[in-house]
């Protein structure tokens, strides 16, 4: 889809982005319960931000969504992505996760893992990604990936 434009994101839009996050996070019902019931699970670091780990992914000058590329032991891994419900299905999630690989190679870093909610089992997949097992995280079961 062009039109997409992706960007660091501003230390000025951590409450939107968590927003974001939330709205994402409680349309799938794997983890919303738990998300509920903890709702100060859903934070996102300023210093994430601030150290240009937060892509950001516009469509018509709106936020559509976002990710996080952190470094851990020399490789990157891709965090978090999240693109608002209204979006989905329109190559917002494809454009960020190729952002996301594409700025962990210009950090010297190669792309190598993702935890994700079962649900998106099949698109991680469709991009590149091949599940290694499954683990558990602070809200529930999850798979891990690599690529």
């Amino acid at each position: 889809m062009s039109g997409i434009a992706i960007r660091p994101a501003c230390p000025d839009e951590r409450l939107e982005l968590e927003e974001l996050q939330r709205r994402v996070s409680l349309e799938l019902e794997d983890y919303r319960d738990q998300l509920l019931a903890h709702p100060d699970e859903i934070h996102l670091p300023a210093e994430q931000i601030d150290r240009g780990e937060v892509l950001v992914a516009e469509f018509d000058g709106n936020i559509a969504g976002f990710a996080v590329v952190l470094e851990e032991e020399g490789r990157a891994e891709l965090d978090g992505l999240f693109v608002d419900p209204a979006w989905w299905r329109h190559g917002i999630g494809r454009a960020l996760v190729d952002a996301a690989v594409h700025h962990a190679r210009r950090r010297g870093l190669a792309m190598i893992a993702v935890v994700a909610n079962p649900t998106a089992r099949d698109f991680y997949v469709k991009c590149g990604f091949a599940v290694e097992g499954e683990v558990r995280t602070r809200l529930g079961p999850a798979i891990r990936m690599s690529r």
